[in-house]
């Protein structure tokens, strides 16, 4: 009887995803070399405006000061537009931007012209610029729904070989895409189909996530109920003839078998990772004792300009012509300024009245931490990836510090000591991570040192696991006839 409802259950969800499953598989080699298009930083930075003279630009104190009467500043910044300068701040309130332009004092910065957006799309590429669409609803290129407060959104078509094509916010004058026709290409055969990332679905974040969720559990299940059915048969056969072998004689059973049999715990791992990709770890299997701390890593801090010993003037002094933003930021109670000099992102100490580089020490990590930990905390450097700090295709900077807290979560920080950029783990997101990027793209610490090891594992197993799918959709097919056959039949007797 269970073997009976295994089988139903194995053989119903495999006819219903055993498609998805192989486009899933066939998709993941493409994505491996490509992923969706995403317009670089670099990019950004090489076409920013400069920020202007410092003899036209108003004291930053000034412009706080007005500003933080609005309520408490999380973020402060210096930016150019269309040659306009202007400080931006974020409070409770939202955005609010004033011209940072001496003559035009307490003059609010609104959304550049059509004219300015144009000529800053201009910038991107050599190709003259053949075709301007206005957009009033998302597209294949920007389907997320966040991107909608940036209506309307100007789309440029560029008169060059590659095809170029920008989006811009008519908002806020930012670039939000920027593809090529190879991109779109490779797209189309790789992150589109994986990740199911039409605009009609994806522009819909709960929606989206939800249904993914759904279909790679039912993945789950299937797969667990045929690695039963394949293990019982090698068994059962075993006790039969005393030689392990699969019982099927037809073809595509036979390997559908022996195939599932090696390679079903990779499909399995491959389609539950790929659901933990989009689902939290749940608090009863491994519980979060405080988790303000996690909470407290992407909420941004308040600003205190009177911390800032650095006047920001200095830093225009320092790069004379080459600034293109200034951000106030900090590590702790350490004072930053983060510059855009040129195409570079500079962090700059801001805690005394020289312009110097950040570079972080032993004492100001254990500084930082302890605003937040009582307990302590043993720091080391780290030179090589280990299984959380893996760049296997995001590049991750090394050497950085690893601060390894005694809490109940075992927090663990890895710090870069050029920028403060920092990664934070507990035992959740420890164990979240060995189900998501661990099973589902192997990075983990020993592969991440051996890439060609890494390649290798990878291709094995996305090979293994498309020729599971392909023997699957085949009996998927056979099924399926089956049963339209044994209907017409009974439609036919009546």
């Amino acid at each position: 009887m269970l073997k009976k409802i295994l089988y139903s259950i194995h053989k119903i969800l495999g006819t219903m995803l055993c498609i998805l499953f192989l486009v899933w598989f066939l998709s993941g080699f493409v994505m491996i070399y490509h992923t969706f298009p995403k317009v670089s930083n670099l990019d950004k930075y090489k076409y920013m405006d400069i920020v202007g003279d410092k003899k036209s630009l108003q004291s930053a104190d000034s412009i706080y000061s007005k500003l933080s009467t609005k309520g408490m500043i999380m973020r402060f910044s210096l930016k150019s537009i269309a040659g306009k300068p202007y400080f931006e701040s974020l409070t409770m309130d939202g955005i609010t931007r004033l011209s940072a332009d001496t003559a035009l004092i307490n003059e609010e910065i609104s959304s550049p012209s059509f004219p300015e957006i144009k000529e800053y799309a201009q910038r991107w590429n050599e190709a003259q610029i053949i075709r301007t669409d206005t957009l009033r609803e998302l597209e294949q290129w920007i389907p997320f729904g966040y991107l909608k407060k940036d209506f309307p959104i100007y789309k440029f078509y560029f008169g060059d070989t590659d095809k170029h094509q920008l989006y811009v916010s008519s908002v806020t004058g930012d670039v939000l895409q920027f593809t090529d026709k190879d991109q779109r290409f490779w797209s189309w055969l790789g992150p589109i189909p994986h990740w199911v990332y039409f605009t009609s679905l994806r522009q819909n974040s709960e929606l989206w996530s939800n249904l993914l969720i759904i279909l790679s559990g039912m993945g789950c299940i299937m797969c667990i109920t045929g690695i039963i059915l394949g293990i019982r048969s090698y068994v059962k056969q075993y006790r039969r003839k005393k030689k392990w072998a699969t019982p099927y004689r037809k073809f595509s059973y036979k390997w559908h078998h022996i195939l599932g049999f090696v390679f079903g715990v990779f499909v399995f791992t491959f389609v539950f990772s790929g659901m933990m990709s989009l689902a939290d770890l749940p608090q009863w299997m491994v519980k979060v004792h405080n988790p303000a701390i996690q909470q407290s890593m992407y909420l941004p801090q308040p600003i205190n300009i009177a911390n800032y010993k650095l006047n920001y003037i200095k830093l225009l002094e320092a790069y004379p012509n080459q600034v293109k933003s200034i951000e106030w930021s900090n590590f702790g109670q350490l004072p930053l300024y983060k510059v855009v000099v040129k195409d570079r992102l500079l962090t700059i100490d801001a805690s005394s009245d020289t312009v110097k580089t950040l570079s972080l020490n032993e004492q100001s990590i254990r500084n930082r931490l302890s605003l937040t930990h009582t307990e302590p905390i043993e720091i080391s450097v780290i030179n090589e990836y280990d299984n959380y700090y893996v760049g296997l295709t995001d590049h991750l900077p090394l050497p950085v510090y690893k601060a390894e807290v005694a809490d109940a979560d075992n927090s663990t920080y890895y710090i870069n000591p050029k920028n403060g950029n920092t990664r934070y783990f507990n035992n959740n997101l420890k164990a979240h991570r060995w189900t998501y990027q661990a099973l589902h793209s192997y990075k983990i610490g020993f592969l991440a040192k051996h890439p060609v090891l890494w390649n290798i594992v990878m291709w094995t197993t996305m090979i293994g696991g498309t020729l599971v799918s392909v023997t699957g959709v085949w009996l998927g097919f056979k099924y399926l006839k089956r049963r339209i056959r044994k209907v017409k039949k009974t439609c036919s007797s009546k």
